[in-house]
């Protein structure tokens, strides 16, 4: 079953006890599709072998992203890492060397699999994807965690100028910071894959705030992920230093959740939109 033939509404819980404020890679979501015995066949296992080779060897060299295909008519698989935008590329390395492994672990008989971790989302299938607008996104937010009312709005439209305004970046990926006064500051991520079109990056950001407005407008801090574009919402700096990443010649900036989500995060949803 492709991931584009269904759709998933599903709800769990994700508990961590302690809070914690820097920002660290774990993984968030994965996606398999059924079990098909003919991914265990020799040209498809040898075509994703070197499919995951190219993408570990080539992402962090093409400023965390890549995508790429291997073998020819039966057997053929298509790839993609993307990294955040923040992180360096030892990170962006590492973290897609642990999407890998998942998805052998997790899904060692699908031939499509999307992974998310917080740093860089591996996606491939025996389906050419590139440069395919998709909508499937899950949102985690700390349903406890109510924002003060005056801020709410505020936060909204921080968002949703970075929706609009990502789509002018080079890397299709940016930051932005709210003073709200006594209440802090409040901290924006958005970033799309750079496989699909400016256009469609905006769309599909504008997508998610939608779709998940009433679940994360309250919140202090939540995140989307999607198989086309991220958003991340946080009242602690939970990105890494871009510029000084970029001065260190590593990469630019790269992906996934603040951490510092602790108590308890409702992982409130896994959408995806027909």
């Amino acid at each position: 079953m492709k991931t584009s033939h269904f759709a998933t509404l599903l709800f769990y819980l994700l508990t961590l006890s302690v809070p914690c404020y820097t920002d660290t890679n774990i993984q968030t979501s994965l996606q398999c599709s059924e079990a098909d015995e003919s991914a265990m066949e020799m040209a498809f296992q040898t075509n994703l072998r070197n499919l995951f080779d190219s993408l570990v060897s080539n992402a962090p060299l093409q400023q965390g992203f890549y995508k790429t295909r291997t073998g020819k008519k039966s057997g053929r698989v298509y790839g993609l890492i993307q990294c955040r935008g923040d992180v360096s590329a030892d990170h962006c390395s590492n973290c897609t060397k642990n999407s890998i492994t998942v998805a052998l672990e997790k899904c060692p008989k699908s031939k499509e699999v999307l992974v998310w971790f917080r740093w860089c989302f591996l996606r491939y299938s025996d389906s050419d994807f590139f440069g395919v607008m998709e909508q499937t996104s899950i949102v985690l937010t700390n349903e406890t965690d109510f924002d003060d009312p005056s801020v709410v709005s505020k936060g909204l439209d921080l968002m949703n100028g970075l929706t609009f305004s990502v789509q002018n970046q080079p890397l299709v990926f940016q930051t932005a910071e709210l003073d709200v006064g006594p209440s802090g500051k409040r901290y924006g991520m958005v970033q799309c894959n750079r496989d699909i079109s400016r256009s469609d990056c905006v769309k599909c950001l504008e997508s998610q705030l939608g779709a998940f407005r009433m679940m994360v407008g309250t919140k202090r801090g939540w995140e989307i992920y999607g198989s086309s574009c991220f958003m991340w919402y946080h009242n602690y700096r939970f990105y890494f230093n871009i510029s000084t990443i970029a001065s260190a010649g590593v990469m630019r900036p790269s992906s996934h959740k603040g951490t510092a989500i602790g108590l308890i995060i409702a992982v409130v949803a896994f959408l995806m939109v027909l």
